[in-house]
């Protein structure tokens, strides 16, 4: 019995000894959690822009610098054609198109083939013509026989004059008809039924009004074609009526394609609409730019108008501002650790990772450099 308790007490022993030796062995190690700084406390106050944070310093600040910039104003606008530089492709007969050689966006040259036309106006003005030719003929040659009968007394001279006014009014007549051939392209000598009718300027085909086989009512119709001189184009933006007072007629405007945005462009403003929208209070201002071949009617672009004067503006490194919700904030520190979140109003930005503040906070203020790291600090 005396052996079995001294067996049971050097167990308990050995089992203490083991115990205490892992406590020990454990005891060297460090623990992670407990050696890291207590995360810091955000208390929430009655003002829901107003925080306070237990530890401030571990948000470093940075100062608003001075910036000197222009006001600017950014508006939105439509890429259209110069209406100055569209010129109607009419055809002067009527009649069926048999043939289209062009298509609505192509480039053309002057005198290029557009279409042909086969028209009943060409064998009328054929028959007028060959009518004049005789008539002019007949009138010559009675003017003649009348020269030779006044010279032989067997006429007066009103009689004489009487046929020569017919001979110039024949010759006259044959002219006109002449002329009217001319006009429709058609070769006197070999005449036929169908008109050629060709591009009068060079540029780009931007409206077509027929296909083949459709009927060309002459100069009564809606015009074949349309072809536009697209080196020069208007941008017409909508400006609010408040914003007006900062754009002015020959000043340059910065355009910006939405296709190519890293392409700027100068143009010039040559004139604002005198009619004010009644439901957006917006006017039309229109821009004349040079197309360096990248701009298409009906592109969407972006324009940029500049003042005169340099006005002073604030600077902060571009992760001081928060994008939250639209809009855009800067943390300015308080007094007792307390840190206020203020609205601003974010202009272009700066080289060197600087943003330009236009309204909310003067050159000098001081702003927490990250707004994002303190915002979710701040949500944790």
């Amino acid at each position: 019995m005396t052996k079995k308790l001294l067996h049971c007490f050097l167990q308990a022993a050995s089992c203490l000894c083991s115990t205490c030796l892992l406590i020990s062995c454990g005891a060297g190690k460090a623990d992670p959690k407990v050696e890291a700084p207590p995360p810091p406390i955000v208390e929430h106050e009655s003002d829901l822009n107003v925080v306070s944070v237990d530890h401030p310093e571990r948000f470093p600040l940075a100062t608003a610098e001075e910036h000197k910039s222009v006001s600017a104003l950014t508006v939105t606008g439509v890429v259209s054609p110069d209406v100055s530089r569209n010129v109607p492709v009419i055809s002067l007969a009527a009649g069926r198109v048999v043939e289209i050689r062009a298509r609505l966006g192509d480039q053309v040259k002057k005198g290029q083939l557009l279409m042909r036309v086969q028209s009943a106006d060409i064998s009328g003005a054929f028959s007028d013509y060959q009518k004049a030719v005789n008539d002019e003929r007949l009138a010559e040659r009675q003017a003649q026989r009348a020269k030779i009968l006044f010279d032989k007394g067997a006429i007066a001279q009103k009689d004489l004059e009487v046929a020569e006014a017919a001979q110039q009014d024949a010759k006259a007549d044959l002219n006109a008809k002449s002329d009217r051939l001319r006009l429709l392209g058609v070769d006197k000598d070999h005449p036929g039924g169908i008109v050629d009718v060709v591009a009068p300027v060079s540029g780009t085909i931007t409206d077509q009004q027929v296909t083949n086989a459709a009927g060309v009512a002459g100069l009564g119709s809606p015009n074949p074609f349309t072809i536009s001189d697209l080196s020069y184009v208007w941008i017409l933006c909508d400006v609010y009526e408040n914003d007006l007072a900062n754009v002015h007629i020959g000043e340059s405007a910065e355009i910006r394609l939405n296709a190519y945005p890293d392409k700027a462009l100068t143009g010039r403003i040559s004139n604002l609409l005198p009619v004010l929208d009644p439901t957006l209070r917006t006017t039309k201002v229109r821009i004349e730019v040079a197309n360096p071949g990248l701009m298409r009617i009906g592109m969407f672009v972006t324009a940029t108008f500049r003042g005169q004067k340099k006005e002073i503006r604030a600077a902060v490194p571009a992760t001081a501002i928060l994008h939250l919700h639209d809009r855009d904030w800067v943390y300015v520190p308080g007094s007792d650790k307390k840190f206020r979140r203020l609205e601003v109003v974010a202009g272009q930005a700066l080289p060197g990772n600087m943003q330009e503040v236009t309204s909310g906070i003067k050159p000098g203020a001081q702003v927490v450099q990250n707004a994002l790291v303190f915002q979710n600090t701040m949500v944790q």
